[in-house]
């Protein structure tokens, strides 16, 4: 019995590293591979961590029909804290926006839609902060989500922890989809 649900929890791991949505919902980067080592670039610039701190471009497409809004989430299960790390949260994003061009989650950045909102990170600040496992740690995955949503907006600000969001995004939720790399050091 015991096999049998180890070889279903890599099942879903594996159909999730390669991109397992929602009815035909996709998530794509130029910058990300589904499985693979993140890039530099996508790395995060303190913490003894010497990358870019680059966002990567994401586009997504085949969300369901009643789409109101999307958020988009990176997040680390395999961080050492007993509940992961959020390194990127950003909500409000209009229906009608399918994509966010590289380095979008720069604090200061205007490539993201004037409606959305980017929300504190575990880092302790909001905007996006790349992935920055401890040195000699597993490789640790780097779950890159988007969501579609049955409202246009969530009341929620800047402020607002990863935890209080993920439970208006799930609350919320018609769809999502993932795309997953890994990183170690």
């Amino acid at each position: 019995m015991k096999q049998i649900f180890v070889t279903l929890v890599l099942l879903v791991t594996t159909l999730t590293a390669y991109g397992m949505s929602s009815e035909g919902f996709v998530l794509k980067s130029p910058q990300l591979k589904p499985g693979q080592r993140m890039p530099d670039a996508q790395v995060y610039n303190s913490f003894g961590c010497t990358g870019k701190n680059i966002s990567p471009a994401l586009s997504w497409e085949g969300a369901p029909e009643k789409t109101k809004s999307f958020a988009i989430t990176m997040y680390d299960p395999d961080a050492p804290t007993g509940s992961g790390w959020w390194h990127w949260i950003v909500f409000n994003i209009p229906a009608k926006v399918t994509s966010l061009p590289a380095n979008a989650g720069k604090i200061d950045s205007r490539s993201l839609p004037k409606e959305a909102i980017q929300s504190r990170t575990d880092f302790g600040i909001p905007g996006y902060g790349g992935a920055c496992p401890p040195v000699g740690d597993q490789p640790h995955r780097y779950i890159f989500t988007v969501y579609s949503l049955d409202v246009p907006t969530l009341d929620l600000d800047a402020n607002a922890s990863g935890a209080m969001i993920g439970y208006y995004l799930n609350a919320h939720m018609l769809g999502k989809t993932s795309l997953i790399v890994n990183h170690s050091r």
